[in-house]
């Protein structure tokens, strides 16, 4: 969401986004150590209902300090929308380019 922050404009997460951060914070675990250069990215994002919500910016994000230090390095990005009501998540596969 595009606010204004001292004259400035400025993006704010959702409340929704928020939550998906801290509900991956909890379950994903962190890399020893993380991956380094470019970087191929492979989401497919099982949702709820029709009405997607989580965009896969959010899920890049939230790689970031536990998956890779910075989503900059994500070069090749393949998303896939699927529905599952009664599990919805995210699966994620990170790999290396050479």
């Amino acid at each position: 969401m595009l606010v204004h922050l001292n004259g400035r404009p400025a993006f704010i997460k959702s409340s929704k986004a928020r939550g998906y951060e801290r509900d991956f914070k909890m379950q994903c675990k962190k890399l020893d150590q993380l991956m380094e250069g470019d970087l191929a990215v492979e989401i497919t994002i099982y949702y709820a209902t029709r009405r997607p919500d989580l965009d896969e910016s959010v899920i890049l994000d939230c790689m970031q300090g536990f998956i890779y230090e910075n989503d900059r390095q994500v070069k090749e990005k393949h998303i896939f929308h699927r529905l599952d009501k009664t599990n919805p998540r995210a699966e994620i596969v990170v790999r290396t380019l050479k």
